[in-house]
């Protein structure tokens, strides 16, 4: 078939919004699922696995998540991942060595969650008292804190569970060096593509460059893993982009159903804000640390997919008298076909439902 824009924006959309299937499945198809902690009107990888796990209710990971064969941890952004691409990753050297006070403090903490199994940092900060830290947002924080999500990165530590959004602590096994560091390199960049395809050149450089802060052992190992993946990729240029996707990959032929959706800010559909506005010739920007005076789209705006077009947005909160959907339109105003307002009262519904957990 002939592969243009209008072909690669189908594909896109089709791939990545399959058919709604089990919450396990989901995550092994997606093979990475972004976090964010902002719940507005749900976090992000809840909004993200409701268009893809049948019957999904807000909250869901969380409660399943110690049941799943699933790891909390950094792949080119913090989120979920399955264990065997969790594995690809470590044993991950830090971008930051440690002084002997920290290695000593990090190896009494070890010792301590060892023994209790499962730790809450309020516990662990309790014992040890290692008083306050300025943190990266400049602000401060518990140092307890910090150091175990210094542990956690270097993986020392896995997320057991959560409670209340906090993070619970066990001691995580050594992962053993990969026997060929080259093709589990290979194999991570495979699996951003997998996700995010099909994907400009320069999404792609962006994609080790974040594989680089996932697995920063093999910083200097990007230039070759990028040479080696765009002769493995297929591919083609249009309008002097260059695109890539999986090599062997049918695409889908489908136009868009009548279907409405409101994506999450990070969903796979809209994540890649460079090829969003090469698919819909419209900037969408995420404005949750903008100024309010300077926001254009609302705090925490949700793209708005019908058929194969991102229309617009919506800006939605749950209230007393029950769900608030404020929408905006990049024409201006909302499309005047039925079909579209019997589906977006639809989609409201199913957002609804989804809400109640």
């Amino acid at each position: 078939m002939r592969v243009d824009l209008a072909a690669l924006r189908r594909h896109a959309i089709g791939r990545s919004l399959f058919a709604p299937t089990t919450l396990p499945r989901a995550i092994e198809r997606l093979r990475f699922v972004q976090a964010d902690p902002i719940r507005a009107p749900a976090r992000a990888q809840d909004l993200t696995l409701r268009h893809r796990v049948r019957d999904y209710r807000a909250g869901e990971l969380e409660r399943r998540y110690p049941r799943l064969a699933i790891e909390e941890d950094f792949f080119v952004n913090y989120g979920f991942v399955p264990r065997g691409l969790q594995a690809l990753m470590h044993p991950r050297e830090p971008r930051h060595a440690w002084d002997r006070k920290r290695r000593a403090q990090a190896q009494a903490v070890l010792e301590f969650v060892r023994a209790r199994g499962v730790v809450h940092p309020r516990e662990v900060d309790a014992e040890f008292a290692h008083g306050k830290t300025r943190n990266w947002f400049g602000g401060t924080s518990n140092a307890s804190t910090q150091l175990l999500d210094g542990m956690h990165y270097r993986g020392l530590l896995r997320v057991a569970r959560r409670e209340g959004g906090i993070r619970l602590y066990a001691a995580r096994d050594g992962t053993p060096a990969p026997a060929d560091p080259a093709a589990a390199f290979d194999a991570l960049v495979d699996a951003a593509v997998q996700k995010y395809a099909p994907l400009p050149a320069a999404t792609l450089g962006w994609l080790l460059s974040g594989l680089c802060v996932g697995a920063p052992q093999w910083r200097g190992e990007r230039a070759a893993a990028l040479a080696r993946a765009q002769r493995r990729l297929a591919g083609t240029t249009l309008d002097g982009v260059r695109w890539y996707w999986p090599p062997g990959e049918r695409f889908v032929r489908r136009a868009g159903d009548d279907t409405v959706r409101l994506l999450a800010p990070f969903d796979p559909v809209v994540w890649d804000r460079r090829r969003f506005e090469l698919f819909w010739g419209w900037a969408y920007r995420f404005e949750a640390y903008v100024p309010a005076p300077k926001r254009q789209l609302g705090y925490y705006a949700l793209p708005l997919l019908w058929r194969e077009q991102v229309i617009g947005w919506g800006n939605v909160a749950t209230t007393p008298k029950g769900l608030d959907a404020r929408l905006g339109y990049v024409a201006g105003h909302a499309p005047r076909d039925a079909a579209f307002r019997r589906e977006l009262e639809a989609e409201l519904e199913r957002l609804r439902v989804f809400l109640q957990g």
